[in-house]
């Protein structure tokens, strides 16, 4: 183990934000972590990069989370068992189950980033959530010197939340995961009841969809939707969807009919954040070199030369304009660093 110094992370973002790293360690092998090197200093764990925003230099050590590898780990008769290393891209995993006969994980298609940081978000995307298929989580814990492993209860899943962000072991850097089990039931049963990919479906006639069907009508849907990163840098959804109480989630429809809501098991309301800020003036908005995509109003972009202050200071202007229009908080998903 021998970190390299002062490391450009702008190829490490997908915001493709400035910032260096003191000390920066690429992790291939989860033994690896366990190396007297990585101890005793402030570290960040990165995966992807897709959720992430650099407000600066990291004077710590980055560790980079590469480690390969995907396999079926077992089946039994209701369900595959199967098991990725942490630095696998989370979509060719996705396509990978479906190629070789596992459906499950078909709505989370080309979600950007990592297997690994898939639990720590509890990433989702039409009607489907990571931590309902997975199974269980096996990770490094640096303050206990030994591998540990998580079940999904143990996972305290929450919407785009998790332990690993409620202990804020996903900014300390104290747990580093290594590979997730993922258990994919042999009944499957088709997830289609968001109007957008059932409309797409409808598009193409298919009636009855197989989970490939399924996946090749997200892909369709969020290539229209979403700008490509490398094209134009971002870092997909920027906003979480807010959970508004029942009595304001009705008011709000009588003076906003359109308003998109759905209602949640404790008797909350889900609000469609890229509805509320495109009717609070910012799709296609900039405010310098950052803006609010005009195709998609939920994601924001960084249109060339951006730094993190530039994106602080779009991310404030946008949540004030939701919050006088509509009297809604919202919250942003990335992390910042």
């Amino acid at each position: 183990m021998n970190p390299s110094t002062n490391v450009d992370l702008s190829p490490f973002n997908t915001l493709a934000l400035p910032g260096r790293a003191a000390r920066y360690q690429k992790i291939t092998a989860p033994e690896q972590l366990s190396s007297a090197e990585l101890v005793g200093e402030k570290r960040f764990i990165l995966g992807g990069g897709s959720n992430l925003v650099l407000t600066g230099d990291f004077d710590g050590l980055l560790l980079h989370m590469a480690i390969p590898g995907k396999r079926l780990l077992k089946e039994d008769a209701e369900a595959w068992f199967i098991e990725a290393g942490a630095g696998e891209n989370w979509h060719d995993f996705v396509q990978w189950t479906l190629s070789q006969g596992w459906p499950g994980l078909e709505n989370l298609s080309l979600i950007p980033g990592t297997v690994g940081a898939a639990p720590i978000q509890n990433i989702g995307a039409y009607g489907l959530e990571v931590g309902e298929c997975l199974q269980s989580v096996t990770a490094w814990d640096f303050d206990k010197n030994t591998f540990v492993s998580f079940g999904r209860d143990d996972c305290r899943f929450a919407y785009r939340d998790s332990l690993f962000k409620q202990q804020g072991w996903h900014l300390n850097g104290r747990i580093a995961i290594t590979s997730v089990v993922f258990r994919l039931p042999k009944a499957w049963q088709p997830n289609i009841r968001y109007a957008d990919l059932a409309q797409e479906l409808a598009a193409h006639q298919i009636a009855t969809p197989s989970a490939r069907d399924i996946a090749a009508a997200i892909i369709a849907v969020r290539q229209r939707k979403l700008p490509d990163p490398v094209v134009t840098p971002n870092a997909g959804s920027f906003f979480h969807n807010p959970v508004v109480e029942a009595t304001q989630a009705a008011t709000l429809a009588t003076d906003y009919p359109a308003l998109p809501r759905y209602p949640q098991p404790d008797g909350r309301v889900k609000l469609a954040a890229g509805w509320l800020i495109e009717q609070a003036g910012w799709k296609g908005k900039a405010l310098g070199p950052v803006g609010m995509y005009e195709k998609q109003a939920l994601v924001l972009v960084n249109h060339g030369g951006a730094t993190g202050a530039d994106v602080k200071r779009t991310m404030a202007a946008v949540q004030a304009a939701v919050r006088e229009k509509f009297g809604v908080d919202l919250t942003p998903e990335p992390i910042f660093l």
